[in-house]
């Protein structure tokens, strides 16, 4: 059940699904490599779950095609494409013990006996779940049978494994926990697997490349970590992790560096993640991460930027204090200090110094993606 053989790529080009005039999918087009572990996130609505259907074949794309190698598959059904699926309810027998439940796809494909009973056995060992072979679904936890449904989707050896929300109905430190059982069986088995979540945590934990969907299309894809410290636009500094926007005013540019206006503030930003030119006068919008903002001492020299506000709520969190800060005509912010620096927590109505370095804030696209609740944020 691993290597090289079993590493299939798929590519999707041009995918539109239309419902009446709702466009579900619109021109959808990404090529997922061999081996690799591809998240679709995004929220609901976003069309994440109609491109995994599409490619499983339950959804008829209204355009586009699918090839998988190099091969077009889109004419193909379900059954004869020779991916596994894992979907959020586990879809398990409930009549049929686990080791029946894993069987069940090779029954199908009318495999000899000792050839299924050799091959349920490598599944459920693969998922730590060989003793507990003769039980019924209903005797297992929520996690034990996840296992169960992962087993059965890859018994059959399929090309690609796609999961749709699998982890959605575990209790947080569970999910956890099967977070990275799922990322270690992926290296184990060497296949590529094609997940959707909502969840942004799940997604940066396990993958190896994210592709963030909105309205049916994908806004941006790349890694988790250029995902997260490099988002293009504000929607995607908005969903994956928390940021703060600054509208800012180009004032001068020298090499690579901006001085900007933010309100009564000057900042100074560096312009190298900008597609394009920018010039003076220029409207721009910075994404700043509430981690890389740090409490300073006023008058502090180490930061390029500075700006002085007002506490108005804390929240801790046993690793961290959430503040979120009035800081007048610059605008609410949101900032995560770590609690190991700062025994006690700041005074409400008190005012602090914060600052950032001329490369910890990003520009971004302002795509019109609403500004979140800085509570939420927070």
């Amino acid at each position: 059940m691993s290597g090289q053989a079993f590493q299939h790529a798929l590519e999707v080009e041009g995918l539109s699904k239309l419902y009446g005039s709702v466009a579900a999918l619109d021109d959808v087009s990404l090529d997922i490599r061999a081996g690799e572990f591809l998240t679709l996130l995004g929220p609901s609505g976003s069309g994440k779950t109609t491109l995994l259907m599409a490619i499983a074949g339950f959804v008829e794309p209204s355009a586009g095609t699918l090839r998988l190698d190099g091969q077009p598959i889109l004419h193909l059904p379900p059954e004869r494409r020779n991916f596994g699926m894992v979907f959020q309810g586990y879809a398990l027998f409930p009549h049929l013990s686990v080791a029946k439940n894993v069987a069940f796809p090779l029954e199908v494909r009318g495999r000899d006996r000792p050839s299924v009973e050799a091959e349920v056995k490598r599944a459920l060992d693969l998922v730590q779940l060989g003793a507990l072979a003769d039980r019924l679904p209903r005797q297992l936890s929520g996690g034990q049978q996840q296992r169960v449904a992962l087993a059965r989707a890859l018994v059959f050896n399929p090309h690609l494994l796609l999961l749709d929300e699998p982890l959605s109905a575990l209790d947080r430190k569970l999910r956890v926990e099967v977070q990275l059982e799922l990322k270690n069986l992926h290296r184990q088995v060497g296949r590529t697997f094609i997940y959707v979540t909502h969840d942004q945590d799940e997604a940066l934990s396990m993958s190896d490349r994210i592709a963030i969907m909105r309205h049916g299309r994908i806004v941006q894809h790349g890694s988790p970590q250029e995902l997260y410290d490099r988002p293009r636009t504000r929607f995607v500094a908005d969903f994956l992790g928390r940021s703060n926007f600054l509208r800012a005013r180009v004032d001068a540019t020298s090499g690579d560096e901006l001085a900007l206006s933010c309100g009564p503030a000057r900042l100074v930003q560096t312009a190298a993640q900008k597609r394009g030119a920018v010039v003076v006068g220029d409207e721009i919008l910075l994404a700043l991460r509430p981690e890389n903002i740090r409490v300073r001492e006023a008058g502090a020299s180490d930061l390029a930027n500075q700006v002085t506000a007002r506490v108005r709520n804390w929240s801790y969190l046993g690793t961290e204090f959430h503040l979120v800060l009035d800081a007048g005509a610059i605008g609410d912010f949101a900032v995560t200090v770590p609690a190991s620096r700062n025994a006690a927590p700041p005074e409400i109505g008190g005012d602090i110094t914060i600052g950032w370095d001329a490369g910890s804030a990003t520009i971004v696209e302002d795509d019109g993606a609403p500004a979140p609740a800085l509570a939420q944020a927070a």
